[in-house]
């Protein structure tokens, strides 16, 4: 057990452009039936282990949302509320079958506000996200099935043909736009003849097609031809001064690591990411074809020969264009062979801190603040654990985002639950923790699968033009805790 100190060197690189904000309280929402009249918008935090929801529903009587293990009334757990001739009343209680669901005995849901304006009751309220007693139901992140009901006053009865179900996964929420106008274009390899060695980084420039005006991208997804070998791919932006389209072996000549602005990342067993609906990815517009630099690690432990590769990313535009631009925020350790992981250790901690007090210092136009709304965690085969702290005056407020389970097949976008805010000034404090105790040598950071990386891409809005904000490890500091008599 150890931890391995950081002394705050920070590299920027720059990166994009503008905008302002949505409630970061409730970052979902659906309507829970085809008539729209019910609306459901969510939010939570799980490192408080809060859900909090807004109901509204266009009726002037009681309202009602419950939380179902079949879509059917017996057994679920079950929120009533409305404005009535004596004020508010609220109530947590659970459903024996198709009748009036009894009062909980534990009361376990707390009303945050409940108002009755023209016809219309909002219901704002915040639970637990995990079962509190044998008749509340868990939240999970697996699809739940919702169900709703209300009256047209305040006599609680029965609602008639006023009620519903729908299935929605309130903590792995994936909305899906359908522009009138949305249409695609690929970057991908081009029959890639994957090596038959364990590691290859290999790198491919190319244009994007010409827009001759702005264009949002609100949807990615990924084109893997070969899922046990494709690792990891990320899709850099590249500066104006890029323009010839070629491939090579990625880290060797000076224009490909010209490329540094983030526009997308995927890891192993991610899937398709929508952005939120206030913002999206801008492209084109600025009177140029824009070119960009496609990342792909490919993992061939067995060394097979005679694959051939044309795996990609797809992205979804359209000329609706949102609220704000968004970004991507690589920070973490940067990945160098400057830090070291020992062998035989149950649980190691590396750190790799973003300072913003020092975007200020590089930006063309003053820093603003971020509005963070989603996250990639990335550690290889020895990572267990990803935390990312968010500090202000030197304390901890929030963690942004933690996976305490994390597993190297599985590396999906995360979204944060709520939108969160960081203040320039503020820091973000990777923490990673790696078990070795299946190795009898040191892990240092690097490329191959069987080095190590610690690092986390933060999606977020309005978009600045910083793409990487990460720090180096301490040498002196590196070499006192290996205990290592020289750096050699």
């Amino acid at each position: 057990m150890g931890s391995l100190l950081i002394s705050p060197l920070l590299m920027l690189a720059l990166s994009l452009v503008a905008g302002a904000q949505e409630d970061p309280l409730f970052p979902f929402s659906e309507y829970l039936d085809h008539g729209r009249d019910v609306r459901l918008r969510w939010g939570f935090d799980k490192a408080t282990d809060i859900i909090t929801f807004e109901l509204t529903v266009n009726t002037s009587g009681w309202v009602s949302l419950g939380f179902s293990p079949n879509g059917g009334m017996a057994g679920s757990d079950i929120v009533i509320g409305g404005v009535g001739p004596q004020g508010t009343y609220f109530t947590d209680r659970y459903a024996e079958g198709n009748e009036l669901p009894s009062v909980d005995k534990e009361q376990n849901y707390k009303l945050l506000s409940l108002t009755e304006v023209n016809g219309q009751t909002v219901m704002k309220f915040q639970r637990p996200i995990a079962a509190c007693d044998p008749q509340d139901f868990s939240v999970t992140g697996i699809p739940i099935k919702l169900i709703y009901a209300y009256g047209i006053d305040d006599d609680i009865s029965y609602h008639g043909s006023q009620r519903g179900t729908k299935e929605i996964n309130l903590l792995n929420y994936m909305p899906r736009s359908t522009p009138s106008d949305s249409k695609y274009f690929d970057l991908t390899m081009t029959n890639y003849t994957i090596p038959d060695v364990r590691t290859t980084y290999y790198c491919k420039i190319m244009p994007a097609p010409f827009f001759d005006r702005k264009y949002h991208i609100y949807r990615i997804e990924p084109i893997v031809e070969h899922l046990d070998m494709v690792h990891h791919m990320v899709l850099y932006h590249c500066p104006p001064s890029v323009t010839n389209p070629h491939e090579e072996v990625c880290f060797h000549s000076a224009e490909i690591n010209q490329c540094l602005q983030v526009t997308a990342a995927w890891g192993v067993g991610g899937g398709a990411f929508e952005f939120p609906e206030v913002a999206g990815v801008p492209i084109g517009g600025d009177g140029r074809v824009q070119m960009y630099r496609l990342e792909m690690h490919y993992n061939n432990p067995s060394k097979l020969k005679g694959r051939v590769d044309n795996s990609g990313l797809r992205f979804f535009y359209t000329s609706e264009l949102r609220q704000h631009d968004a970004a991507v925020l690589q920070t973490g350790l940067a990945v160098s062979p400057g830090y070291a992981i020992p062998p035989n250790a149950s649980m190691y901690h590396t750190y790799g801190l973003c300072d913003t007090s020092l975007m200020r210092q590089i930006g063309p136009e003053p820093a603003h603040d971020l509005h963070v709304f989603a996250s990639i965690l990335h550690t290889h085969l020895a990572g267990r654990k990803v935390r990312v702290g968010h500090f202000r005056d030197g304390q901890q407020i929030d963690f942004l985002t933690f996976n305490e389970n994390y597993d190297f097949e599985y590396q999906q976008i995360l979204n944060l639950g709520e939108t969160k805010m960081i203040k320039q000034g503020d820091q973000v404090l990777v923490e990673c923790t790696y078990n070795t105790q299946d190795r009898n040598t040191i892990t240092w950071g690097g490329l191959e699968t069987t080095d190590e990386m610690c690092m986390v891409f933060l999606l977020y809005y309005p978009a600045l033009d910083i793409s990487l904000c990460h720090s180096f490890p301490s040498p002196d500091d590196l070499v006192q805790e290996l205990g290592m008599t020289n750096q050699k």
